[in-house]
């Protein structure tokens, strides 16, 4: 029973406003006080998992995210989308959740992809006669996508900690991605239908038309290669994954400053000032649940939650479902870093056990997370987004609903039910055999 009031003792720091690392912090201590044994024991094994070439990716995602916000790459984004679908009802819509998924390939960050791309869209959406509410729970549940769309820093801990292929990972996650963005254009279309204020971009002239689409579609080129640069390096085996992130921020520093015109001397040390300032939050955290972790594989605490759910139900879809729900549970308290090393040891072992592979187990655990990072109570991206979208929680409430229930959950249960949707790009792209 002592791991399991360790857990208990996590959950409610975390709850009461804890700070995440040292919510993990006062577990472990009460851990080690309780069971009488020596921190060196942990520490080692925390420092040997936490000094990985791997985790280098992290700071430089972070990096060319803090970069890119300040950039001006999300004019461009949202400018090129606009051509496609902003004159439609609805489409204005549309855009920001495209452009948040566009936005999540370049910087692989959710706050990063919620900050720049929310800035831009919120005034216009406003402009257009979106209700706040609705506007606000676009921008914060597209912001989401982040997660799932590759490069995905989170994706990077997840594989990390599972010890599973990077690149794998990354390719589970993009047809969930692609899911997600379907429905939730398809979602916001319904809300917004029959909102008689709305307003969409008026339409062109061909010729102006055709002129608008060549400047906006070179304006975004730069952007949109920075993507291929990353993941073609990484899938055409010509870059590990932490020389391709490298590699992604030396190339947006120099069309930051002088294609785009929105970075200079000075925001340039803010964003090398924030990265570093996340990476070490991000690096603490990783370190503090990486020891807790250890102690839950110490305890063989999966082996004893599998034998309670099984004890419960031996059915396979049960087991899933509880599985599921605790990731949701996660991801509404934590971070989506904290939340992906509580849940790959914990859970990871879980799902194996019951025939779910591990690169898929990506792919759900990205999705559940996502979900629950915009799941009230806690929900922090809704929170985040009620900021930047200029709207009260409440006005969000019922449009974040719907967002969960004919989006995320739908994704889920395609996510879980058929390994197909995240196992096949890895078959396909890197030969990998399942």
């Amino acid at each position: 029973m002592l791991i399991f009031s360790t857990i208990l003792i996590l959950i409610i720091t975390l709850v009461i406003g804890v700070s995440i690392p040292f919510a993990f912090g006062s577990a472990l201590i009460f851990y080690i006080i309780t069971k009488g044994i020596s921190p060196a024991f942990l520490i080692p094994n925390g420092y040997s998992k936490i000094a990985n070439l791997v985790l280098l990716c992290i700071p430089l995602f972070i990096l060319g995210g803090t970069v890119m916000k300040r950039g001006k790459v999300g004019d461009a984004l949202v400018g090129f989308v606009e051509q496609f679908v902003g004159r439609f009802k609805g489409g204005l819509g549309a855009v920001t959740i495209i452009a948040c998924a566009l936005f999540g390939a370049v910087c692989g960050s959710s706050s990063a992809t919620l900050s720049s791309i929310g800035s831009i869209m919120q005034p216009k959406l406003a402009e257009k006669g979106y209700p706040r509410g609705i506007g606000a729970s676009i921008i914060a549940n597209s912001s989401v996508l982040g997660l799932l769309i590759p490069p995905s820093a989170a994706q990077v801990i997840y594989a990390w900690s599972g010890g599973q292929s990077v690149a794998a990972c990354f390719l589970a996650t993009v047809i969930p991605g692609i899911i997600l963005v379907i429905l939730f254009s398809i979602v916001q279309y319904f809300m917004v239908r029959n909102i008689a204020d709305i307003k969409v971009l008026p339409k062109l002239p061909r010729e102006k038309f055709y002129n608008d689409f060549k400047q906006k579609t070179v304006h975004a080129f730069p952007a949109l290669l920075m993507p291929v640069i990353i993941l073609g390096g990484i899938y055409g085996g010509i870059m590990t994954p932490m020389e391709s992130a490298a590699v992604g921020v030396i190339y947006c520093i120099p069309i930051g400053f002088y294609f785009y015109k929105g970075l200079t001397i000075k925001n340039l040390g803010e964003s090398i000032m924030e990265a570093a300032n996340t990476t070490g939050a991000v690096m603490l955290m990783l370190m503090s649940a990486m020891l807790f972790s250890r102690i839950l594989i110490m305890e063989r605490t999966p082996d004893q939650l599998l034998n309670i759910l099984i004890n419960i139900s031996p059915n396979k879809y049960f087991i899933i479902l509880m599985v599921n729900l605790i990731m949701v549970f996660c991801g509404m308290l934590m971070d989506d870093g904290s939340a992906i090393m509580l849940c790959t040891p914990l859970l990871l072992p879980i799902a194996s056990g019951i025939g779910i592979h591990p690169i898929q187990f990506a792919a759900i655990l990205g999705v559940n997370l996502g979900m629950g990072l915009v799941t009230p109570p806690v929900a922090p991206m809704l929170y985040f987004g009620s900021q930047i979208g200029k709207s009260p929680i409440s006005e969000m409430i019922m449009p974040t609903m719907k967002f969960i229930l004919f989006a995320w959950i739908p994704t889920l249960i395609l996510t879980t039910i058929f390994p197909q949707i995240s196992l096949t790009l890895p078959r396909l792209i890197l030969g990998l055999k399942f």
